[in-house]
């Protein structure tokens, strides 16, 4: 989809700004486009992969009502779930967060009202930038995969990964003679596959089965009862819960791949389940990513020695 088609979402006078800006840069900063925030009162501030830029414009109540109808195509009913998320995925995967009054009832967030803010998260899929990931991860003896936790800080691209490592383990990779397998995928956000009204706006295989908009643990357990998946996939784990459906679909014969925040083996002992799961020497590698270089980097990976059962960097 491309950028330009997402402002038909904007208030009339936000696309204005936006295509006047993006008109007159289109040469660089047009491809290096990640957040479009809007703030009420506040100016348009716009995330670039090389800094941002502030707009001369300020945003009013109505730009955010305009904008927030027309992400909701006129009934914000009927998106009242999606809203009490605090996110709205929008066609062509883009994520729209959402910022205001919070009403809660019985610890369940029930409306978020009197909207202030809404930031548009540019989507973008690149295939092939899991590559030197995949690498470690395919058990081409067994064609399989071997269990598989990727960490990192926020915004190294962690995800972006394991959306391509979705989309090429399920549908095989011929250079390789890897056949595709059945992959079932938690989108507990909707950032992996971005499902808009059924459809899967990110390209994530043609074995992959979706869940999106629930729990990671309860996802997992839905899709080992249901679809028979091969592989489990889940980004950002760390709860206990999540701890417990992976164990079971271990102990079921499926394979894994996730993601966690950290950069390094001690932070993620700093996380009771995380360390808990790690002593059970589930996981068979460990990569880390790094944040000093380009996005998708690797900085480290470790790999399970089956006699001493000690983590060992390749």
């Amino acid at each position: 989809m491309p950028i330009f088609n997402l402002f038909k979402y904007f208030s009339n006078n936000v696309q204005t700004i936006l295509d006047k800006f993006l008109t007159e840069n289109m040469s660089s900063k047009y491809i290096l486009l990640e957040e479009i925030r809007l703030r009420s009162g506040r100016p348009i501030i716009l995330k670039l992969a090389n800094g941002e830029k502030i707009l001369d414009y300020l945003v009013t109540i109505d730009d955010i009502l305009e904008t927030l109808t027309n992400i909701c195509e006129n009934s914000i009913y009927s998106y009242q779930n999606q809203i009490c998320n605090g996110f709205i995925t929008v066609r062509g995967g883009h994520r729209v967060g959402i910022s205001g009054n919070v009403i809660i009832e019985k610890n369940k967030i029930i409306n978020i009202n009197n909207i202030s803010s809404l930031n548009f998260r540019i989507a973008r899929q690149i295939k092939g930038c899991s590559n030197k990931v995949i690498r470690y991860i395919i058990d081409i003896d067994n064609n399989n995969i071997y269990n598989t936790i990727i960490v990192s800080p926020p915004g190294a691209g962690k995800t972006t990964i394991l959306r391509d490592l979705v989309r090429q383990v399920s549908n095989g990779i011929e250079g390789i003679r890897f056949k595709g397998k059945n992959v079932g995928l938690i989108d507990e956000r909707g950032e992996l596959a971005a499902m808009y009204k059924g459809i899967a706006q990110n390209d994530v295989g043609m074995r992959t089965d979706v869940l999106s908009n629930i729990p990671k643990a309860i996802g997992m357990k839905m899709l080992i009862r249901s679809m028979t998946p091969q592989i489990i996939v889940a980004d950002e784990i760390g709860s206990y819960e999540d701890i417990e459906a992976i164990n079971q679909a271990v102990c079921s014969g499926i394979k894994g791949i996730f993601t966690a925040h950290g950069g390094s083996i001690e932070d993620i002992m700093l996380n009771p389940a995380l360390k808990e799961l790690l002593k059970t020497h589930i996981f068979e590698r460990i990569i880390f990513l790094s944040t000093k270089i380009e996005k998708g980097e690797i900085e480290k990976v470790y790999g399970l020695d089956k006699a001493s059962k000690e983590y060992i960097i390749y």
